[in-house]
């Protein structure tokens, strides 16, 4: 097997900066670490956690292509929210995209993200080639 590492990019400032990456590849292995809806011009899309939801998936599915890979591969899904209230809306924009899929999903409640106007951080295990 190989196990080759490959660092991905989201192009955040901070991650040169701090020295993390959005995404590692270890042989057919994918993790895509915490991913919040700030877009490239450093501001927040989306008003409400659905909305916020929805694009971090979407982030994290072009991102799984750029590995070759596509969320047919997802095993995990960690997704940390600042208010359980966002709870259905939430489940709604992962079931348009995960339903039949059916990898394992945990949602966890935190008192806070990086900014006020974040609702949703999530995190994305895959394993490439499974499907």
């Amino acid at each position: 097997m190989d196990l080759k590492r490959t660092n991905y990019s989201s192009g955040a400032p901070l991650e040169e900066k701090v020295g993390y990456s959005r995404m590692v590849k270890v042989g057919p292995f994918i993790y895509i670490g915490g991913t919040t809806s700030v877009q490239p011009d450093g501001t927040v899309y989306g008003k409400d956690a659905y909305e916020q939801t929805k694009y971090v998936l979407e982030k994290q599915a072009s991102l799984l292509e750029k590995a070759g890979s596509s969320i047919k591969d997802v095993v995990r899904v960690k997704i940390y929210s600042t208010d359980m209230k966002f709870g259905a809306d939430i489940c709604r924009a992962y079931s348009e995209l995960f339903h039949d899929i059916r990898p394992l999903c945990t949602v966890v409640g935190t008192t806070a993200l990086n900014r006020p106007t974040q609702f949703v951080e999530i995190e994305m295990d895959a394993v490439a080639g499974t499907i």
